[in-house]
């Protein structure tokens, strides 16, 4: 069906339609297949309705709303198998999805003889579902050097096979979309396995896809650290969860970031969950940080964010002697790139307003008050440089890469293209992507550095290293999973796997040595002090940096 230029595909729930073609590959296929995935199942930016495709927004992370509909996209669960024939397709929910008919006993011999692969639609979703104890129960926490780090962990990305992937061969896909790993691990990982089509393995990279296939890739999963402070509880109502967040701690999954976030530490460590961010917050900004425990409280806060009910106040120290009055910054804020996240002022940009108040200057730096009036990406700072007061430690709008005023009044003298790639390329060189939160398999060959060190190996190697895997695999497969037992202690049963899940052969992230950050890099000098609507008003306290007395090292 076409409708509005683009291909439809009907799903047989609801009378609804779900446009599986528009999805981002590169936010689906996961690690070696675009690393900014999250894959279809829960959570707060994994949910797809019918109302609208995922599609990434001016925040890094996506969209924190955490809102779910019903009628939405789910990809077959392990251990359920595709349908061989045509009436005889397997329930993929409760209720049972309609089909289309077997036709004449000859029509379905024929179907038969050529051997057509039939593949069943995707199921439906049930609303409000939310990180579970089995997804919990992945990996573990521990602490080191004040740093909360993720021990690696095996992880599924899925997706269904999009519209453009039609008619071409998995190989041609790899080869053309996903370059983050040469061809040849592709193929080490066929052999050890990890590649599933239909929850069949892949046997060879030369099959054609159809529509509605079903794709799973096992990949080995690292997780950048971030700081130790805990997420402490602000508040918490039969309505809503307030915390403070700690910078360098994204809200929800994204990128490169699972059980480092905000979602996740509440499930596993408070058991709070099915929860609805209702508002963003950058992960290195730190703050009062608000949760609804319900879709109707999140609604109706959401109606008095869109009726400008609320009010919002930050704190920060920026460079320089700000000016002591009042200052109302209304220059509007255009994207730069969704993908690296990067906004810049412009008159094409969407209107903008916030408003500034110096609250200190210690003779080298000055603690401001603001309060934005509107609420576009990375706004304060964004106001910030042009008024040629950045942050004074914020990785992207106080660089150099903008020119040598750093972006002040406007004038960046580059283009858009050059302003992403020296940004990326300052950040590859500190090993920092993740401050971009981005991946080098996320970004066009034309903004990555070339002649960096890769971690690839030779064709030789990786199938050595493919039969190392088939082996380890089938040893972690051969290992007792009781999904009870992990929901029950997740830490233990995290534990029990520690040394089947620590190192990989065919993960590149495990031959490389990456320099720990320090807990202060992982600080920005911005913090969302008080959050008020109707009936509510939450602060949290004043950080260090910010009082009267700090000196800069």
């Amino acid at each position: 069906m076409w409708l509005g230029g683009h291909r439809w595909l009907p799903v047989f729930q609801q009378g609804g339609f779900l446009n599986l073609r528009r999805l981002s590959a590169a936010r689906i296929w996961g690690s070696c297949w675009g690393p900014m995935a999250e894959t279809f199942s829960t959570g707060a930016e994994a949910a797809i309705g019918l109302r609208a495709a995922v599609q990434q927004n001016g925040d890094a992370c996506g969209d924190a709303r955490g809102e779910r509909t019903s009628g939405s996209a789910e990809p077959v669960g392990p251990g359920v198998e595709p349908a061989r024939e045509v009436g005889k397709q397997t329930p993929l929910s409760e209720e049972k999805a309609p089909v289309a008919a077997s036709g004449p006993g000859k029509r379905k011999k024929r179907r038969d003889a050529i051997r057509e692969r039939v593949v069943p639609p995707p199921k439906k979703r049930r609303a409000g579902v939310s990180f579970g104890d089995e997804h919990f129960a992945e990996t573990s926490y521990y602490f080191e050097g004040g740093l909360r780090k993720v021990r690696p962990y095996y992880f599924d990305f899925r997706t269904y096979c999009k519209g453009r992937w039609v008619g071409h061969s998995l190989l041609h896909v790899f080869s053309t979309e996903f370059r983050a790993q040469p061809l040849a691990y592709y193929e080490a990982a066929v052999r050890a396995g990890r590649l599933h089509l239909n929850e069949e393995p892949v046997q060879d990279l030369s099959i054609v896809l159809k529509d509605n296939d079903f794709l799973r890739n096992r990949v080995h999963r690292h997780e950048p650290p971030v700081t130790a402070e805990p997420v402490r509880l602000l508040a918490e109502n039969e309505d809503v969860v307030v915390v403070d967040k700690p910078s360098s701690i994204p809200v929800h999954p994204c990128g490169r970031f699972r059980h480092n976030t905000v979602i996740f530490i509440l499930g596993k460590e408070h058991q709070l969950k099915e929860l609805h961010p209702l508002h963003r917050l950058d992960r290195l900004t730190s703050g009062v940080l608000m949760f609804a425990k319900t879709a109707a409280v999140s609604e109706r806060i959401h109606e008095q964010v869109r009726d400008r009910q609320l009010e919002k106040e930050y704190v920060c120290r920026v460079e320089g002697e700000f000016p002591t009055e009042e200052v109302i910054c209304k220059e509007p804020i255009l994207v730069v790139s969704y993908k690296v996240g990067v906004c810049r002022v412009d008159a094409r940009g969407k209107p903008c307003e916030t408003a500034f108040q110096r609250l200190s200057y210690n003779g080298h730096s000055s603690v401001v008050r603001c309060r934005p009036l509107t609420g576009r990406t990375h706004q304060i700072r964004v106001h910030l440089q042009f008024l040629g007061h950045p942050i004074l430690n914020d990785p992207i709008y106080n660089s150099f890469a903008w020119g040598p005023s750093r972006g002040r009044g406007g004038h960046i003298p580059k283009t858009d293209e050059e302003l992403l790639r020296d940004l990326v390329a300052e950040h590859q060189a500190k090993q920092s992507l993740d401050v971009l939160d981005v991946c080098e398999g996320d970004l066009s060959p034309g903004l990555i550095d070339s002649t960096a060190p890769s971690s690839e190996l030779g064709k030789d190697h990786l199938e050595e290293l493919a039969t190392s895997a088939q082996k380890m695999d089938g040893a972690v497969e051969a290992a007792p999973q009781d999904l009870d037992t992990m929901a029950l202690a997740p830490e233990k049963a995290a534990e029990t796997d520690v040394v089947n899940q620590e190192i990989d052969p065919l993960c590149a992230e495990c031959r490389l040595v990456r320099q720990d950050p320090l807990p202060q890099d992982l600080v920005m000098f911005l913090h969302a002090l008080r959050y008020k609507g109707p009936g509510f008003e939450y602060f949290s306290p004043m950080p260090a940096w910010a009082q009267d007395d700090w000196q800069e090292d």
